[in-house]
């Protein structure tokens, strides 16, 4: 909370209706985002019971920063994964953070399970528990049209966040939409509404906060402004064709997994590229609250509503690079509509696209070796062919069979339960995200925190070596140095885009100019506490550092860098191991 000694915390409680608000001045020590949900998160999470017990908190948290500069726009939320029965963290954009904020709110526990469906409606002077009967069963888009016309109040300062199907049926990859276009995506915050009971939950803000030192604000304030919007600059790549410029590079490089990492380059890219769907399918750019760049963007696909007459319907989705390749190059599809449509399923069913689109490539190579049969996927799931993965869609939300049960509960839990281990492309229980770049993307999601390529960015880590070869020593100093790092940034909840907006001295200009005067080694001092306070909660939980097991087809399908050695790849986790017992022991 700016201009102020403490943390606002808004803990909800939905078993018993009740709600309470604190001001924790202990927790600015941890500055706010993912420090706070951090430390909240270790406060009142349950390592004994399971990730979807009641008991369990979801925890989300918004910046020292937050909607004060441009494009520091997210919100974070922590949870116990019931992808990976660990640390669940992620991220979303639009306008919650803006909403949080002008709620008066840094912070929010949820507690509990609701004694039926539920939405909850926040603002500054009231938290009201409402009925979600009438919504429950909808995909997420209707769910968002329904309060919206419900919850009166100014739009652009209202931000809904809501689960499908699938969060509702606790798939474990389940997501949580924000504002239509933004996810909290990652390792299965909807499945843990839906333990809950929870459809939905609706903040509206509408306080204003003076700045006290206006003229030194706004001079920082346009120097950030300029630089993040700068022509050619470190933004233009994310506003122009956005991430998914990098699907022909990438291709070109052998990164970009292909046909369940069969292969690291797809014949097709060009088809699929940044500007193939810039030129063909893009319709319209967005941002989220706060952020000058504009990088959301949204394509369009005809899908035809009735068998006779020609009707058609116009369909908008947004889509990036992560999802091109989950629901395109993943699973051989190389027709932009085809993956649009794709992508949309997936939104409306209200999945993760990354673990989806990773799950039905596990899928269709398990059917095409005859680990599972057609009786069991209910639809012939073959590469390059996308009416069969638009079913499985829809069967994973619904947990139609056994089969979809299973492979509900992600790549790990499906391939140890049919085989297939060693083609399931999942690293420490989290499907893998859109880079085989080398070591970097490998190793650095399987130390990381979350086990996300954002932990760290190791794929950043292989694409700026010059050198051929690896040294374990070195990965393992960039990698954990970076993911330090990254546990300020995120504490501020900086658009992760921005970082090289927002270097160590920007940072601390900014927050000079709103009275948060700090040193540079204070900041320091905050990142080191967040990333301790992750490894205590990763450790009550008992994640095992030394269980980590590579699927071998990591090591057989060559990467950007070439073929991955699994010696190599050993050799480096254990440097990472040793590096953080002497960081641990210095703490």
């Amino acid at each position: 909370m700016i201009y102020a000694d403490y943390i606002r915390v808004l803990h909800i409680e939905l078993d018993k209706g009740k709600i309470s608000i604190a001001q924790r001045e202990d927790l600015t020590q941890y500055l706010g985002g993912v420090g706070v949900a951090s430390k909240l998160l270790e406060e009142y999470m349950h390592p004994e019971l399971e990730p979807l017990a009641p008991e369990q908190p979801i925890v989300f948290a918004i910046g020292a920063l937050s909607s004060v500069y441009p494009v520091i726009t997210k919100t974070v939320a922590m949870f116990i994964s019931p992808l990976t029965g660990e640390l669940g963290e992620t991220y979303a954009g639009g306008r919650l953070a803006m909403t949080m904020f002008q709620a008066g709110f840094d912070a929010i526990v949820i507690t509990g399970r609701a004694k039926g469906p539920t939405y909850v409606a926040i603002n500054a002077n009231d938290v009201a528990f409402k009925n979600a009967g009438a919504i429950w069963g909808t995909g997420n888009d209707s769910a968002g049209q329904i309060i919206r016309d419900s919850e009166k109040g100014p739009s652009g300062k209202r931000s809904i966040v809501r689960i499908g199907t699938a969060g509702e049926n606790l798939v474990s990859y389940a997501c949580v939409n924000v504002d239509r276009y933004r996810h909290f995506g990652r390792l299965g915050l909807g499945a843990v509404f839906g333990s809950k009971y929870l459809k939905a939950m609706s903040v509206i803000g509408n306080r204003d906060m003076p700045i006290e030192n206006f003229q030194e604000y706004f001079k920082v304030y346009r120097e950030i402004y300029d630089k993040a919007t700068a022509q050619g600059g470190a933004m233009a790549k994310y506003h122009d064709t956005g991430t998914a410029i990098n699907i022909e590079p990438l291709s070109k490089m052998g990164g970009l997994p292909t046909l369940n990492l069969r292969q690291g380059s797809f014949e097709d890219a060009d088809k699929v590229s940044g500007d193939a769907f810039a030129k063909n399918q893009l319709v319209r750019k967005m941002a989220c609250t706060g952020c000058p760049v504009g990088c959301i963007h949204i394509g369009q696909f005809r899908r035809e509503f009735a068998d006779e007459g020609y009707e058609y319907e116009a369909v908008s989705v947004g889509y990036d690079y992560e999802l091109i390749y989950a629901l395109g190059t993943f699973l051989g599809i190389s027709d932009p509509e085809k993956i649009l449509e794709l992508i949309d399923e997936v939104e409306t069913a209200g999945l993760d696209a990354m673990s989806a689109g990773v799950a039905l490539g596990w899928a269709a190579e398990a059917l095409e070796k005859g680990l599972v049969t057609e009786e069991e996927t209910l639809a012939p799931l073959k590469f390059g062919e996308p009416e069969g993965f638009l079913k499985a869609i829809r069967y994973i939300a619904e947990g139609k069979n056994e089969f979809y049960l299973h492979l509900g509960k992600g790549v790990r839990h499906v391939s140890l339960k049919y085989g297939g281990y060693d083609f399931g492309m999942q690293i420490a229980g989290n499907e893998m995200a859109g880079y085989h770049t080398g070591y970097g993307s490998l190793i650095g999601a399987a130390v990381g925190a979350r086990h996300s390529h954002l932990c760290n960015g190791g794929y950043s880590v292989d694409q700026g070596m010059k050198e051929p070869g690896v040294d374990p020593d070195a990965m393992a100093k960039s990698l954990l140095d970076e993911e330090v790092e990254r546990c300020m940034l995120n504490s501020l909840v900086i658009c992760l885009f921005a970082r090289k907006v927002y270097d160590r001295e920007t940072v601390l200009k900014a927050m000079k100019a709103i009275g948060m005067d700090m040193t540079d080694e204070e900041l320091s001092a905050v990142a080191k506490r967040n990333y301790a306070t992750k490894l205590r909660i990763k450790k009550a939980l008992g994640f095992d550092w030394e269980g980590i097991k590579l699927p071998k087809r990591y090591f057989e399908t060559p990467s950007a860098r070439g073929q991955l050695d699994e010696a190599t790849a050993e050799e480096i986790l254990s440097r990472y191991r040793a590096r953080m017992a002497e960081y641990q022991a210095a703490e």
